[in-house]
């Protein structure tokens, strides 16, 4: 855990040869972006296509953090992969629904499913945003 950042973790796991998961807990805001975005960037730089954000046991994310969402989504799609969100938090889920991402990224309330998406579009067929 980051000691500049004590309500942030993040973990990192390779299921399989082309899928990444990052596991986020607490939150996610202008202290903490700079490291989720370099984490995110590393991974997507290995040349994997199906990654999966798992936002489980995130408890906030203010704009900074949404913008860092929206940068690996972009990245993920230019590569031709597919990310894929798994939240079940009412008030995070209500922000994405607020500022109208829940139509931008693809959410799932449980990490199989989610898995399953980000593998089944990661070979640019389908899924993501431009």
């Amino acid at each position: 855990m980051d000691p500049v950042a004590p309500h942030f973790e993040l973990t990192e796991e390779s299921p399989d040869a082309r899928t990444h998961v990052i596991n986020v807990r607490g939150e996610i805001h202008v202290s903490t972006a700079q490291l989720f975005s370099e984490r995110l960037t590393g991974a997507i730089a290995t040349g994997k296509t199906a990654f999966v954000l798992d936002l489980t046991g995130v408890e906030y994310i203010d704009s900074t953090g949404l913008s860092v969402l929206l940068n690996g989504l972009r990245r993920v799609t230019r590569q031709r992969g597919r990310l894929a969100l798994v939240c079940a938090n009412p008030t995070v889920l209500r922000l994405f629904e607020i500022t109208r991402l829940d139509s931008t990224f693809d959410i799932f309330a449980e990490r199989a499913p989610a898995l399953a998406h980000a593998q089944s579009g990661a070979d640019g067929s389908s899924g993501g945003a431009p």
